[in-house]
């Protein structure tokens, strides 16, 4: 994957007593864009780095990651196999994502939510038994052990959120974003420390319950610390705040607030969120502002991305009209 340009910081209009801005990573030049676009990019390089030649990885139907991924090993010909689990109903929903995924050829092993590590056994056992070393983006069988890979995208990121700063001579005080695997929050706090600076950096859960996302994000810094051959700060965890209050029923799920939100920001700002990760943090960030009453703040959301799902919820945000 070749090295892409510095993403567009984009004004927003806003009614809320703050300054906010909006960080298009969504319009990343690879695969429709998104954040998974750094994330998948930092894989690729580990694997290649560990000498590895095929490529197992994870998520549901949804997975802005997996869609960007296998469009990187089809582009690349590195043989890749995607463990799939199953929404929480035990079934899968057909999205523009999973058709993408399909379209670039990649072996789906499908399981339940609480059998991922069997299938990803399985994944290691049908690539070795074709010849292949094969790299699995979460590390062991359990998905630990490669923190540090992922957050070292967006610790490379939030130098260029400073380089935007200098640029447009203003201070963010504070960064808003999805927060799924944690990847994203833990480069972003883990470039935070490593600068110094005071602003926050609020993740708004779109999966996960506070205790295990924090945790991960947690594990995350540290990896990244520890991969320089440095530990990370005393007290760090203070700075990770996730704010898991705005679920609306979990990963996948959304409400009529969350749609009135994305179809509202398109209005205003002709920006496209989607159900599943961007507009249900757009959403929760205006909760949290309202409500923490922050007012007159110079305010960062980053655009994680998801266009494929900005489309699939269309109907939904039209009301079904023609």
């Amino acid at each position: 994957m070749d090295k892409f340009k510095a993403t567009p910081v984009q004004p927003l209009l806003s009614s809320d007593g703050n300054r906010l801005f909006a960080k298009r990573d969504d319009l990343l030049p690879f695969s429709l864009g998104g954040n998974k676009v750094r994330i998948a990019a930092a894989f690729i390089d580990d694997m290649k780095r560990k000498g590895k030649n095929a490529l197992i990885m994870y998520g549901n139907d949804r997975s802005n990651l997996c869609r960007v991924l296998a469009s990187a090993c089809r582009a690349e010909k590195i043989p890749c196999l995607m463990v799939c689990s199953d929404d929480p109903d035990h079934t899968h929903t057909v999205t523009g994502n999973s058709r993408l995924v399909g379209l670039f050829g990649v072996e789906i092993i499908r399981c339940a939510k609480n059998a991922i590590a069997p299938a990803v056994d399985t994944a290691f056992s049908r690539l070795r038994e074709r010849g292949y070393d094969p790299y699995y983006i979460y590390g062991n069988r359990l998905g630990e052990g490669n923190e540090g890979t992922a957050a070292r995208a967006y610790a490379d990121a939030y130098g260029e959120i400073l380089r935007d700063e200098a640029e447009l001579g203003l201070h963010f005080d504070y960064i808003f974003h999805a927060s799924g695997t944690g990847s994203t929050q833990s480069g972003l706090i883990a470039g935070h420390l490593a600068n110094g600076d005071t602003r926050k950096i609020v993740g708004i859960s779109v999966s996960r319950d506070k205790k295990r996302g924090t945790r991960i994000i947690r594990d995350g810094v540290a990896s990244w610390f520890r991969g320089r051959g440095e530990e990370p700060p005393s007290g760090f965890e203070q700075e990770i705040i996730l704010e898991d209050a705005y679920l609306s029923g979990g990963y996948g799920q959304y409400d009529e607030e969350i749609l009135r939100v994305i179809r509202e920001q398109f209005l205003a700002n002709s920006l496209p969120l989607d159900p599943t990760y961007t507009g249900k943090a757009f959403r929760g960030m205006q909760a949290y502002l309202k409500e923490h009453e922050i007012t007159g703040k110079t305010i960062l959301f980053i655009h994680t991305g998801g266009i494929p799902l900005f489309f699939d919820a269309l109907p939904l945000i039209t009301g079904g009209k023609e």
